[in-house]
């Protein structure tokens, strides 16, 4: 191939966010809950399959068993799954400690029930957490705390050699093992390279999905990477363009809907993704997804509806974000173990976002964006980081509301009360 044949990355390419070679979704990223993933979670289900991984295999086989904690490997690699315990107990046991420290804070606070002032119970702080965490007392006289989560996102905690990234094509594998039980290893059908998330080469690389590049500067993208796995970085690429191009918007409103909760709302002046999950386009659906060649060739707004990883979707967001302008995301209360700020999460990774509380607005060209309360979802835990969004543009009102529940009618009598009719009502996933 001549050195500067025009490529673009291939439609089936797909790309994995990797922390310590898991597949990364939101409880991932900061530092305390992604610690408390990693040895509750992740090393408890390597450890059942070093120890029994035939059973393991056994369960993977069985349709009734997806997405339950079965590790998705075969006997061939236990060795390497036993090698990412050992660096989780070794090179990373600080994340170790970091996730004991919040067990023992825990039963430190459940215990103190006098009613007394708090303030001694500072020097009771396990080692890990001493300088990190407010502790404090709520409206009823029970002690708990806050995580001071801008702080730890400047910590030894916040580990981006943790980061690394896989690339596949889907031509070569017949599915993507679920990606909450099973890290990624390399094989003969990835790409893996040891890279933070703010890697340039990353957006370079998704750039040349609708910008070709040449050959010369394909090879100059991938020459300084430490490269694992048996894809072969030539083959993501094509010098055919992609099969379908964006179609701009003349007039008017156009609204698609991209899959799962996401949608993609336009005008001949703005761009808004709402949830985006965008999938890499294969011979099995090739003609009924939107996909990245498809989106326009900028983002105005990203709007997250709620902290779950298939509206928060680092796989798509980090994809997208060469392209996108603003993230807006919902307010939080910040500090919980259960509610980590999103608004930090994604900054770490240079994405510019602006936090919204209720019924806050965004003036766009032809309207606004407003955020609107959002109730349920969370399994009754205190999670302030929801909102659902009413877009309103060009004289026409739409509501996404996801996986918004309507545990209190009165509620949206009272906003309706505020914005009148809706044009369009866009609810569901796994409302009750």
């Amino acid at each position: 191939m001549d050195q500067m044949t025009q490529l673009y990355l291939r439609e089936d390419v797909y790309f994995e966010p990797l922390i310590n070679q898991w597949f990364a979704w939101p409880y991932l990223i900061p530092p305390v809950t992604g610690a408390r993933h990693m040895v509750n979670t992740h090393r408890r289900i390597m450890t059942s399959f070093v120890n029994n991984y035939k059973l393991h295999i056994m369960a993977v086989n069985e349709p009734g068993m997806a997405g339950a904690e079965f590790l998705n490997c075969s006997e061939e690699q236990v060795g390497e799954i036993r090698n990412l315990i050992d660096v989780i107990d070794t090179r990373h046991a600080d994340m170790v400690e970091l996730s004991n420290a919040v067990k023992e804070l825990d039963d430190l606070l459940r215990a103190h029930s006098s009613g007394e002032t708090i303030e001694a119970l500072y020097d009771k702080v396990p080692a890990a957490l001493k300088g990190y965490v407010e502790i404090y007392m709520d409206m009823y006289h029970n002690a708990s705390y806050r995580l001071l989560e801008g702080l730890l996102y400047r910590s030894r905690y916040y580990k981006q050699d943790l980061q690394s990234v896989s690339f596949g094509m889907l031509s070569r594998v017949d599915e993507r093992p679920f990606v909450l039980s099973t890290p990624r290893l390399p094989d003969d059908n990835h790409l893996q390279f040891g890279a933070n998330f703010n890697e340039p080469t990353l957006d370079a690389i998704f750039r040349s999905r609708e910008q070709s590049v040449s050959l010369v500067e394909v090879d100059r993208l991938f020459a300084q990477m430490p490269l694992a796995g048996g894809l072969q970085y030539q083959d993501m690429f094509t010098p055919e363009p992609p099969s379908r191009r964006y179609e701009r918007v003349e007039a008017g409103i156009r609204l698609q809907y991209i899959g799962h909760a996401g949608f993609l709302l336009e005008t001949p002046d703005l761009a808004v993704l709402v949830d985006p999950v965008i999938p890499s386009r294969g011979d099995k659906n090739l003609e009924q997804v939107l996909s990245f060649s498809e989106l326009p060739p900028k983002i105005d707004y990203i709007c997250l509806t709620h902290n779950h990883q298939d509206h928060v979707n680092f796989e798509t967001l980090l994809q997208l974000r060469y392209k996108t302008d603003t993230i807006l995301v919902p307010k939080n209360n910040g500090g919980t173990l259960s509610d980590p700020s999103i608004r930090l999460m994604l900054r770490q990774f240079n994405f510019n976002v602006v936090e919204l509380d209720d019924l806050d607005e965004v003036a766009v060209p032809g309207g606004r964006i407003v955020s609107l309360p959002f109730l349920g979802e969370h399994g009754d835990l205190n999670v302030r980081s929801k909102t659902a969004w009413l877009m309103e543009l060009h004289g026409k009102k739409i509501f996404f509301g996801a996986d918004s529940s309507n545990l209190d009618p009165h509620m949206y009598r009272h906003i309706h009360s505020i914005v009148g009719n809706v044009d369009i009502l866009a609810i569901g996933m796994e409302c009750v």
